[in-house]
């Protein structure tokens, strides 16, 4: 299988908010290629997290792309509001959206990557009619809500399926994983399938954040390498 670029996307969710520009240029440092964001409303997922001011402040502090995920009920009222503050990439969930189809054209109507995300009970088979739209399929390998979850193990089989999937239909999206990405997983992550690895609590919890991020993009490299 041809080898892909491994990016590394820290999670600010589990970042020190009191210091969230330095926290965010500490593993830009480390070579993470860009933030995610967790946008949660407290209805589509039990808590709540950030809204546009947050992304916005976030954006005059960094020049790497912010992936805005968001984990909220009607996205398309909350879309552009999120393109205004600064998103480059904004994803939602399938099992959010009633017209999925139009929800991310709106996204990509705004000049930004689109993503989908599907939940770990969610098959990979509802994504069918908008691989060709998508620019990423966001696979959660726990359930949405709260950063610091153990890892799904039976999300590799769900990465292993998309990514054949990809292969055999020769479109150009990016595979993403988020939740319980850390050193003790990043390798079976990517050699899954998996090109972007959104990781927090592994980058963020404890340590420092840039000598984190830095061992974790090494391991998902050396993954990368003996991918079969």
């Amino acid at each position: 299988m041809a080898s892909q670029e491994i990016q590394i996307a820290p999670s600010i969710l589990s970042a020190d908010f009191s210091r969230l520009a330095a926290h965010a240029k500490q593993v830009i440092e480390g070579g993470a290629a860009l933030l995610h964001v967790d946008v949660m409303d407290g209805h589509f997922v039990p808590n709540i997290t950030i809204g546009p001011p947050v992304v916005a402040s976030l954006r005059k502090a960094v020049d790497v792309p912010l992936d805005c995920h968001l984990m909220i009920e009607d996205p398309d009222k909350f879309i552009p509001a999120f393109a205004d503050a600064g998103a480059d990439w904004i994803s939602v969930h399938q099992e959010a959206c009633v017209h999925l189809n139009r929800t991310l054209h709106l996204i990509k109507s705004l000049g930004l990557k689109a993503g989908v995300v599907i939940n770990p009970a969610t098959p990979i088979g509802t994504l069918t009619e908008v691989l060709d739209i998508v620019d990423y399929v966001l696979v959660m390998s726990v359930n949405p809500g709260f950063g610091g979850q153990k890892f799904i193990p039976a999300s590799l089989e769900k990465i292993k399926k998309l990514s054949a999937i990809k292969a055999t239909i020769r479109t150009q999206f990016m595979i993403e994983v988020d939740g319980g990405v850390a050193m003790e997983t990043v390798a079976d992550v990517v050699r899954a399938g998996a090109e972007v690895l959104v990781c927090g609590n592994a980058i963020f919890g404890s340590g420092d954040a840039k000598l984190n991020t830095e061992r974790l993009l090494k391991a998902g490299r050396e993954a990368n390498l003996v991918r079969v």
